[in-house]
């Protein structure tokens, strides 16, 4: 309406004549940015939402048009208020995303201040909705369950992405597969859950714990004997990721249907899933992929002649749940899979039907009491994928710590991870999928971090259930691995230097 109306007004005779030149000027401007918006719109709409191949084109030009349209807006329509405020929390997200928590901070407080101008001004509907908007932002930027203070008692902000030297090497001898993470799916759909926008605190874990921490080719290229005079710096990929927060089933088969045929030749797609557990009802005369259940998908969306479709009998499966079952089309290719749910364990009944590299982690079912409050605040067992040492911390209960006992606890934790390297790589009793995958940076990383996670929960004191312990498809060897007497040694070692030592078993835990 907007643009046949202007384009009408300056088209028609002598209609710039009435016009100020300034003005003129002005329109002319707004109808150029209108007439790039359409045209990039139609060419976009035909677009399908899933797959990244195919829009990676057309996403520059559009942000561009779309700022230049949104400043434009600013300047010359100053009641859409609104708009400036989405642009603050669409900000927010990115500088989340990319870990730049100071200037998360800094732009809360000025987001606050531009609410309550907002609210003031004008006489809104909305005002509890964006005061929701700064209580998430908050919560979500206090999730993280420790402080690491400097000598000035301010926060440092470490990074969790994969660091240059922050993964243990391939050594001469190691026989691993060289398959390469390519695309993630990052699922979530927990009740109660810190989020921001929508993106949970899992997810969000799970994203940096898959993103590269950027380097200074300035400095790298400055190092001596790093590179020829000519040489540029290999530039190294992450994987490609789908973030969806509470898909349906639908959705996230599309997704996954996308991803699987866009896989590359000796890739490895990744699924994350941090979803609420969905039980069977009743028992089954048989064990099939079907009959425990899975994790729960959105149902909100599923509807049949505007109802919602609902099981007639205990005998049906719960069609609003993605189980074992229907992952099964995607093991044709590497699938490496990570459940965070309490029933995760639902997954450790997989069948590995084409003799792909497949791996399940599989988070604890139940924790003890006393750690169930934080779960609001995100999985432990993420938690320990995401930042072991923040993991081992939170079980222990310690909110803080100074920046020099961090280093010298890190610089323990990089010894203890070449160990566990060296018993995957070398155990005999070992799957050989876990070789398969021990090539990739990302996923040897993972590999690794769900073995010391393993090891500290079986040594920790208040977690004596077997549903309290991760577990895995297929089983790790556990007298080579996660009870081995080295790991453990380890273990108590950390907990010593920390001085929570009382909290931990010191001998030879019973088999589970």
């Amino acid at each position: 309406m907007v643009w046949n109306s202007i384009s009408a007004a300056m088209t028609g005779v002598g209609a710039e004549d009435d016009i100020p030149l300034c003005e003129r000027k002005t329109v002319t401007d707004f109808c150029y940015l209108l007439d790039k918006s359409k045209q990039l719109f139609n060419g976009l709409r035909d677009l399908p939402q899933y797959g990244h191949k195919q829009w990676q084109s057309y996403f520059g030009r559009t942000f561009d048009v779309y700022t230049k349209l949104w400043k434009f807006q600013q300047q010359h329509r100053p009641e859409l208020v609104v708009k400036k405020l989405r642009y603050y929390a669409r900000f927010i997200v990115v500088c989340l995303l990319l870990n730049k928590m100071d200037l998360v901070k800094v732009l809360v407080k000025e987001l606050s201040e531009e609410i309550e101008d907002y609210t003031q001004r004008f006489n809104t509907e909305d005002q509890l909705e964006w005061n929701l908007v700064l209580q998430e932002v908050a919560a979500f930027v206090e999730a993280d369950p420790l402080m690491v203070l400097n000598d000035d008692n301010a926060v440092v902000v470490i990074s969790n992405r994969l660091q240059e030297g922050g993964v243990p090497p391939l050594e001469q001898g190691m026989v691993v597969g060289q398959l390469t993470l390519a695309d993630a799916l990052i699922v979530g759909n927990c009740n109660n859950q810190v989020k921001f926008s929508e993106l949970t605190i899992d997810m969000f874990r799970m994203l940096q714990a898959l993103e590269r921490e950027p380097v200074n080719l300035a400095t790298q290229s400055s190092k001596p004997g790093t590179l020829e005079p000519n040489e540029k710096p290999a530039k190294r990929e992450n994987p490609h990721k789908y973030l969806l927060y509470k898909p349906t089933f639908s959705q996230l088969y599309t997704f996954l249907s996308a991803s699987f045929k866009e896989l590359p030749a000796n890739s490895v797609l990744l699924v994350y899933l941090s979803a609420t557990g969905v039980f069977p009802t009743g028992r089954s005369e048989s064990e099939g992929p079907y009959d425990f259940g899975g994790v729960l998908t959105n149902t909100n969306r599923d509807v049949v002649n505007g109802e919602m479709v609902q099981k007639r009998n205990q005998a049906q499966k719960e069609m609003h749940c993605l189980h074992p079952g229907d992952l099964f089309p995607f093991t044709r290719k590497p699938l490496f899979i990570i459940v965070d749910s309490s029933n995760s364990t639902a997954y450790k009944n997989f069948s590995n039907l084409f003799g792909q590299p497949l791996v399940c982690l599989l988070s604890p079912t139940v924790y003890p009491k006393s750690m169930q409050d934080q779960c609001q605040r995100g999985s432990l067992f993420t938690l320990f994928l995401y930042n072991p040492l923040m993991g081992f911390l939170s079980v222990c209960g310690l909110s803080s710590m100074r920046f020099g006992l961090w280093e010298k606890a890190q610089e323990l934790l990089r010894k203890v991870f070449h160990d566990i390297g060296q018993m995957i790589t070398s155990s005999r009793a070992i799957d050989q999928a876990y070789l398969q995958f021990y090539g990739d940076e990302f996923l040897r990383l993972l590999m690794i971090r769900f073995v010391f996670c393993c090891a500290t929960l079986r040594l920790h004191k208040l977690f004596r259930e077997a549903r309290s312990f991760p577990e895995s498809y297929p089983p790790l060897p556990k007298q080579e691995m996660v009870e081995s007497s080295l790991l453990q040694k380890h273990v108590l070692e950390l907990a010593a230097m920390l001085d929570v030592q009382n909290l931990f078993s010191d001998g030879m835990l019973d088999n589970y």
